[in-house]
Protein backbone atom coordinates (compact mmCIF):
# COMPACT_ATOMS: atom_id res chain seq x y z
CA UNK A 1 0.00 0.00 0.00
CA UNK A 2 1.53 3.05 -0.63
CA UNK A 3 1.56 6.02 1.63
CA UNK A 4 -0.44 9.47 1.30
CA UNK A 5 2.08 11.80 0.45
CA UNK A 6 -0.12 14.17 2.81
CA UNK A 7 -0.23 12.27 5.79
CA UNK A 8 -3.11 11.43 7.68
CA UNK A 9 -6.21 13.05 6.94
CA UNK A 10 -8.30 14.61 9.69
CA UNK A 11 -12.35 14.54 8.61
CA UNK A 12 -14.97 17.04 10.28
CA UNK A 13 -18.56 16.26 9.59
CA UNK A 14 -21.43 18.54 10.31
CA UNK A 15 -25.07 18.21 9.16
CA UNK A 16 -24.48 20.41 6.13
CA UNK A 17 -21.03 20.84 5.81
CA UNK A 18 -17.74 18.81 6.11
CA UNK A 19 -14.18 19.54 5.65
CA UNK A 20 -11.06 17.37 5.37
CA UNK A 21 -7.51 18.70 6.42
CA UNK A 22 -4.13 17.19 5.95
CA UNK A 23 -1.45 15.98 8.45
CA UNK A 24 1.30 17.57 6.34
CA UNK A 25 1.22 21.45 6.40
CA UNK A 26 -2.53 21.65 8.19
CA UNK A 27 -3.29 22.14 4.94
CA UNK A 28 -7.26 22.46 4.37
CA UNK A 29 -7.98 19.73 1.44
CA UNK A 30 -12.05 20.12 1.44
CA UNK A 31 -14.55 21.83 2.22
CA UNK A 32 -18.31 21.13 1.50
CA UNK A 33 -20.88 23.12 2.27
CA UNK A 34 -24.73 22.24 1.36
CA UNK A 35 -23.45 20.19 -1.02
CA UNK A 36 -21.79 22.61 -2.60
CA UNK A 37 -17.64 21.63 -3.06
CA UNK A 38 -15.56 25.08 -2.32
CA UNK A 39 -11.89 23.82 -2.22
CA UNK A 40 -10.33 21.83 -5.72
CA UNK A 41 -9.51 18.40 -5.33
CA UNK A 42 -6.00 16.97 -6.15
CA UNK A 43 -5.11 13.47 -7.04
CA UNK A 44 -4.66 11.33 -3.49
CA UNK A 45 -0.79 10.45 -4.50
CA UNK A 46 0.44 13.64 -4.80
CA UNK A 47 1.71 15.92 -2.31
CA UNK A 48 0.14 19.08 -2.13
CA UNK A 49 0.09 21.31 -5.12
CA UNK A 50 1.16 24.98 -4.90
CA UNK A 51 1.11 24.75 -1.31
CA UNK A 52 -3.11 24.46 -1.74
CA UNK A 53 -4.39 25.10 1.81
CA UNK A 54 -1.26 24.65 3.71
CA UNK A 55 -0.88 27.24 6.55
CA UNK A 56 3.24 29.41 6.01
CA UNK A 57 4.78 30.01 9.56
CA UNK A 58 7.33 31.14 10.16
CA UNK A 59 7.18 33.24 7.23
CA UNK A 60 4.88 33.59 4.12
CA UNK A 61 6.04 34.60 0.84
CA UNK A 62 9.62 34.92 -0.03
CA UNK A 63 12.59 35.70 1.30
CA UNK A 64 15.25 36.98 -1.40
CA UNK A 65 18.14 34.41 -1.47
CA UNK A 66 17.57 32.81 1.82
CA UNK A 67 19.27 36.03 3.58
CA UNK A 68 18.09 38.80 6.21
CA UNK A 69 19.15 40.43 9.66
CA UNK A 70 17.49 40.43 12.79
CA UNK A 71 19.14 41.77 15.74
CA UNK A 72 22.10 42.54 14.69
CA UNK A 73 22.37 39.04 12.70
CA UNK A 74 23.18 37.91 9.42
CA UNK A 75 21.00 34.70 9.29
CA UNK A 76 21.20 32.29 5.73
CA UNK A 77 18.57 30.02 4.98
CA UNK A 78 18.17 27.27 3.02
CA UNK A 79 16.33 27.79 -0.17
CA UNK A 80 13.72 26.38 -0.98
CA UNK A 81 12.60 27.83 -4.48
CA UNK A 82 15.55 26.82 -6.55
CA UNK A 83 14.11 28.43 -9.82
CA UNK A 84 14.40 32.07 -8.39
CA UNK A 85 16.80 31.40 -5.64
CA UNK A 86 14.36 31.79 -2.43
CA UNK A 87 13.64 30.86 0.83
CA UNK A 88 9.94 30.66 0.23
CA UNK A 89 6.64 29.86 2.53
CA UNK A 90 8.05 29.21 6.07
CA UNK A 91 10.00 25.94 7.46
CA UNK A 92 5.97 24.07 8.11
CA UNK A 93 4.90 23.48 4.49
CA UNK A 94 6.55 20.25 4.55
CA UNK A 95 5.84 19.78 8.28
CA UNK A 96 4.09 16.94 9.99
CA UNK A 97 1.12 18.24 12.98
CA UNK A 98 0.20 16.19 15.13
CA UNK A 99 -3.67 16.18 16.29
CA UNK A 100 -3.97 17.85 19.79
CA UNK A 101 -7.73 17.74 19.80
CA UNK A 102 -10.35 15.60 17.21
CA UNK A 103 -14.00 15.63 17.52
CA UNK A 104 -16.64 15.52 14.76
CA UNK A 105 -16.26 18.96 14.65
CA UNK A 106 -13.36 20.77 15.72
CA UNK A 107 -9.56 19.74 14.92
CA UNK A 108 -6.95 21.07 16.61
CA UNK A 109 -3.38 20.10 15.25
CA UNK A 110 0.18 21.21 16.66
CA UNK A 111 3.67 21.57 15.04
CA UNK A 112 6.62 22.76 16.55
CA UNK A 113 9.57 25.25 14.30
CA UNK A 114 12.72 23.23 15.55
CA UNK A 115 15.92 25.97 15.65
CA UNK A 116 17.36 25.07 12.15
CA UNK A 117 20.10 26.17 9.55
CA UNK A 118 18.95 30.41 9.32
CA UNK A 119 16.30 30.44 11.97
CA UNK A 120 17.50 29.68 15.21
CA UNK A 121 14.55 29.72 17.24
CA UNK A 122 11.58 27.71 18.52
CA UNK A 123 7.94 28.07 18.08
CA UNK A 124 5.12 26.20 19.23
CA UNK A 125 1.96 26.53 16.80
CA UNK A 126 -1.04 25.46 17.26
CA UNK A 127 -4.31 26.01 13.99
CA UNK A 128 -8.01 25.30 14.83
CA UNK A 129 -10.28 24.02 12.54
CA UNK A 130 -14.10 24.29 13.52
CA UNK A 131 -17.05 23.02 11.69
CA UNK A 132 -20.08 25.91 10.93
CA UNK A 133 -23.00 24.56 9.57
CA UNK A 134 -22.25 27.31 6.67
CA UNK A 135 -18.66 26.89 6.30
CA UNK A 136 -15.30 26.71 8.53
CA UNK A 137 -14.07 29.18 11.66
CA UNK A 138 -10.06 28.78 11.56
CA UNK A 139 -7.54 30.45 14.14
CA UNK A 140 -3.92 30.46 14.73
CA UNK A 141 -1.59 30.11 18.20
CA UNK A 142 1.72 30.85 18.22
CA UNK A 143 4.39 30.49 21.32
CA UNK A 144 8.09 31.26 21.65
CA UNK A 145 9.45 28.14 23.34
CA UNK A 146 12.90 29.03 22.82
CA UNK A 147 15.70 31.10 24.43
CA UNK A 148 15.73 34.10 21.97
CA UNK A 149 13.56 36.68 20.64
CA UNK A 150 12.41 35.22 17.35
CA UNK A 151 11.07 36.92 13.95
CA UNK A 152 7.62 35.81 13.72
CA UNK A 153 5.00 35.86 10.92
CA UNK A 154 2.24 34.00 9.52
CA UNK A 155 -0.04 33.39 5.93
CA UNK A 156 -2.32 30.57 4.80
CA UNK A 157 -2.87 29.68 1.12
CA UNK A 158 -6.64 28.43 0.11
CA UNK A 159 -7.51 27.56 -2.96
CA UNK A 160 -11.09 28.18 -4.03
CA UNK A 161 -13.82 27.30 -6.11
CA UNK A 162 -17.15 26.74 -6.28
CA UNK A 163 -18.01 23.06 -7.98
CA UNK A 164 -20.11 22.89 -10.79
CA UNK A 165 -19.17 26.58 -12.10
CA UNK A 166 -16.26 27.47 -14.63
CA UNK A 167 -13.38 29.01 -12.56
CA UNK A 168 -13.32 31.57 -15.40
CA UNK A 169 -17.38 32.43 -14.58
CA UNK A 170 -16.52 33.17 -11.02
CA UNK A 171 -16.25 37.28 -9.63
CA UNK A 172 -14.27 38.16 -7.12
CA UNK A 173 -14.55 41.17 -4.48
CA UNK A 174 -12.20 42.52 -2.51
CA UNK A 175 -12.09 45.86 -1.00
CA UNK A 176 -7.71 46.82 -1.39
CA UNK A 177 -7.21 49.72 -2.30
CA UNK A 178 -3.55 49.13 -2.79
CA UNK A 179 -1.43 46.36 -4.60
CA UNK A 180 1.98 44.97 -4.29
CA UNK A 181 4.41 45.12 -7.23
CA UNK A 182 6.51 42.13 -7.84
CA UNK A 183 9.97 41.51 -9.41
CA UNK A 184 10.87 38.57 -11.92
CA UNK A 185 11.44 36.66 -8.71
CA UNK A 186 8.40 37.67 -7.11
CA UNK A 187 8.82 38.89 -4.45
CA UNK A 188 7.76 42.75 -3.42
CA UNK A 189 9.19 46.10 -4.23
CA UNK A 190 6.70 48.40 -4.51
CA UNK A 191 3.13 49.29 -3.44
CA UNK A 192 1.06 51.38 -5.82
CA UNK A 193 -2.75 52.67 -5.93
CA UNK A 194 -5.28 49.64 -7.77
CA UNK A 195 -6.33 50.37 -10.95
CA UNK A 196 -8.62 49.07 -13.68
CA UNK A 197 -6.64 45.95 -14.11
CA UNK A 198 -6.34 45.27 -10.16
CA UNK A 199 -9.00 47.07 -8.60
CA UNK A 200 -11.80 44.44 -7.19
CA UNK A 201 -13.38 46.37 -5.34
CA UNK A 202 -16.84 45.93 -7.86
CA UNK A 203 -16.02 42.77 -8.75
CA UNK A 204 -13.94 41.07 -11.38
CA UNK A 205 -14.60 37.99 -13.52
CA UNK A 206 -11.65 35.80 -13.13
CA UNK A 207 -11.94 34.60 -16.99
CA UNK A 208 -11.18 38.64 -17.71
CA UNK A 209 -8.38 39.37 -14.69
CA UNK A 210 -4.99 38.28 -14.67
CA UNK A 211 -3.76 38.19 -10.80
CA UNK A 212 -1.25 37.24 -9.10
CA UNK A 213 -1.43 40.22 -6.33
CA UNK A 214 -1.09 40.83 -2.66
CA UNK A 215 -3.27 43.63 -1.55
CA UNK A 216 -3.64 46.35 1.29
CA UNK A 217 -5.98 48.81 2.55
CA UNK A 218 -8.56 46.64 2.98
CA UNK A 219 -11.88 48.00 4.98
CA UNK A 220 -12.28 46.23 8.32
CA UNK A 221 -15.19 46.48 10.07
CA UNK A 222 -15.96 47.08 13.78
CA UNK A 223 -14.01 43.65 14.54
CA UNK A 224 -10.80 44.31 12.20
CA UNK A 225 -12.29 41.93 9.62
CA UNK A 226 -11.93 42.44 6.48
CA UNK A 227 -14.19 40.33 3.83
CA UNK A 228 -13.41 39.14 0.56
CA UNK A 229 -16.02 36.72 -2.06
CA UNK A 230 -16.13 34.86 -4.91
CA UNK A 231 -19.77 34.98 -6.69
CA UNK A 232 -21.20 32.57 -9.35
CA UNK A 233 -24.18 33.19 -11.52
CA UNK A 234 -27.52 32.60 -9.40
CA UNK A 235 -25.50 30.10 -6.88
CA UNK A 236 -24.64 31.28 -3.04
CA UNK A 237 -20.82 32.20 -2.69
CA UNK A 238 -18.39 31.54 -0.27
CA UNK A 239 -16.71 34.46 1.51
CA UNK A 240 -13.70 34.23 3.36
CA UNK A 241 -13.48 36.39 6.34
CA UNK A 242 -10.16 37.86 7.21
CA UNK A 243 -9.04 38.38 11.18
CA UNK A 244 -6.98 41.04 11.79
CA UNK A 245 -6.01 41.58 15.53
CA UNK A 246 -3.02 39.62 16.06
CA UNK A 247 -1.90 39.61 19.96
CA UNK A 248 1.56 39.40 20.96
CA UNK A 249 2.45 38.73 24.70
CA UNK A 250 0.86 41.04 26.81
CA UNK A 251 -1.88 43.05 25.40
CA UNK A 252 0.59 44.36 22.16
CA UNK A 253 -1.57 44.25 18.94
CA UNK A 254 -0.19 44.78 15.92
CA UNK A 255 -2.10 44.46 12.20
CA UNK A 256 0.24 41.57 11.06
CA UNK A 257 2.68 38.94 12.66
CA UNK A 258 4.98 39.56 9.85
CA UNK A 259 5.51 42.83 12.13
CA UNK A 260 5.91 40.43 15.22
CA UNK A 261 9.28 39.84 17.43
CA UNK A 262 8.01 37.18 20.11
CA UNK A 263 10.03 37.22 22.98
CA UNK A 264 10.32 33.49 25.23
CA UNK A 265 7.34 32.90 26.65
CA UNK A 266 5.30 35.57 24.22
CA UNK A 267 1.82 33.93 22.58
CA UNK A 268 0.69 35.15 19.15
CA UNK A 269 -2.99 35.10 18.78
CA UNK A 270 -5.22 35.39 15.94
CA UNK A 271 -8.09 37.39 17.77
CA UNK A 272 -10.67 37.67 15.60
CA UNK A 273 -9.52 34.67 13.05
CA UNK A 274 -10.59 33.46 9.80
CA UNK A 275 -13.48 32.35 8.68
CA UNK A 276 -14.48 30.72 5.35
CA UNK A 277 -18.32 30.38 4.59
CA UNK A 278 -21.06 30.11 2.38
CA UNK A 279 -23.17 32.97 2.23
CA UNK A 280 -26.54 33.84 0.30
Amino acid sequence: MTADPTGHRFRLRGAHSSAEITQVGAALRALTVGGVDLVPPYPDDQPTPAASGVVLVPWPNRIRDGKYSFEGAELQLAISEPKFGNASHGLLRFGTYQPIEHTDERLVLGADVVPQTGYPFHLRTRVTYTLLDDGLHVAHRIENVGAKTAPVALGVHPYLQISGVETADLVIRSTGTTTLVLDERNIPIDEVPVDADTDLRDGRRLGDASLDNGYRGLERDADGRAVHTLTAPGRSRPAVVAGRRIRVGAGVHDRSLSRAAARRGDRADDRTRERLRLRN
